[in-house]
């Protein structure tokens, strides 16, 4: 995955070249892959690590939704699951009366 393009070398009006014009890609597939992993983590920190990848979940899916992608559902369900990830934690922590959890 590229998150920017390569420089282009271009020639100005003068008819010189040398001037370099860098072109910033931050495009909608930028978004969608952060909308995956955030589903992706939030459903993997359910079962492991949920206070590790659960608010990783929450941040790219709020800057996938912020960014405008095109897998609005995905981010949804990515920012749901972090949410929940951090909920079992509060659970189990409470059950257990420590601050950490262990099955």
């Amino acid at each position: 995955m590229q998150l920017t393009a390569p420089a282009k070398r271009t020639t100005d009006t003068a008819g010189k070249t040398g001037t370099t014009r860098s072109t910033r890609r931050t495009g909608i597939h930028d978004t969608d892959g952060m909308a995956v992993a955030s589903f992706v983590l939030g459903l993997l920190g359910l079962l492991v690590l949920n206070v590790f990848l659960g608010p990783v979940a929450i941040a790219l899916a709020g800057v996938a939704l912020w960014r405008g992608t095109a897998r609005r559902g995905r981010a949804l369900l990515g920012l749901g699951l972090g949410v929940a990830d951090l909920l079992v934690l509060v659970a189990f922590m409470s059950a257990d009366n420590t601050m950490s959890w262990s099955l």
